[in-house]
């Protein structure tokens, strides 16, 4: 526990790197990418698995600069998701050392890893940017009220096969904990739309957790405990991270259809 607490404490440069956003987050989210794929990957060769890791962090680098020239710009953004699914397949040619699970690895890591820590840069440059804060406030919140519920009142296993300690309690605790801390941050940052503020953290917390699992069902088929041991008490950046890259996609696209 005392590990696990002084480990959180590596978490505190991120809020800065909120409240800043800007170039600051770019950065940021550029290494949760970079770090973060390379741990996938290993995985994935824990297993035999070969994906690039020099395609991935070449996309990686091309979108966040591209972002940072041109802004946010739709037709950039598909272009690069084109360019992604190519070199994925073109890097599957050799087939006398690569098989077609070597191809699919390389572009399920660029689209999990590089793309979707995209959108919390992506909110960042919108009228809404302080929703940034929600991407963590909605992850983190259902992943510590649920964590304490379950230890509470937990009885009923929610997903043994791929996190036996998780309960179905637990995760009602979770969103209900999202859902509060959500509306509490609209209360005091966002007032005008405070019900959407905990819409955003009740959904929120829901594909948070699907994140999470999402992330356990990889770590079972690539039979490994952690990602990595880059944070003391958390694993690597992606046992961190893993909830926070399905939330960043959802609450992007909450403020494009629902709050614009």
């Amino acid at each position: 526990m005392k590990t696990r607490i002084i480990s959180s404490l590596v978490m505190v440069p991120l809020l800065a790197v909120l409240y800043f956003g800007g170039v600051w987050l770019v950065v940021a989210a550029l290494f949760i990418s970079v770090v973060g794929v390379k741990e996938f990957y290993d995985g994935f060769n824990a297993c035999d698995i070969k994906p690039s890791r020099k395609i991935a962090i070449a996309m990686a680098i091309v979108l966040y600069a591209g972002y940072l020239i041109l802004g946010n710009v739709p037709d950039f953004l598909g272009v690069w998701i084109v360019v992604a699914i190519m070199a994925s397949l073109v890097y599957g040619w050799d087939i006398k050392n690569r098989g077609t699970s070597d191809a699919i690895a390389t572009l399920t890591g660029i689209v999990y890893i590089v793309l979707f820590p995209y959108f919390i840069v992506l909110i960042d440059g919108t009228k809404y940017r302080q929703l940034t804060w929600l991407v963590l406030i909605a992850a983190f919140g259902a992943d510590i009220m649920a964590y304490f519920t379950g230890m509470a009142i937990g009885k009923h296993k929610m997903a043994p096969n791929l996190s036996p300690k998780k309960t179905i309690e637990g995760a009602v605790g979770g969103l209900i904990g999202s859902a509060l801390f959500s509306a509490l941050f609209g209360y005091f940052v966002m007032p005008e739309i405070v019900v959407k503020c905990a819409i955003i953290g009740a959904i929120g917390g829901a594909v948070s957790m699907a994140g999470d699992l999402t992330a356990s069902a990889f770590k079972r088929q690539m039979g490994i405990k952690d990602y990595g041991n880059l944070i003391p008490g958390h694993g690597g950046i992606l046992d961190r991270f893993d909830s926070v890259l399905f939330v960043a996609p959802f609450v992007y696209y909450f403020s494009v259809f629902v709050l614009q």
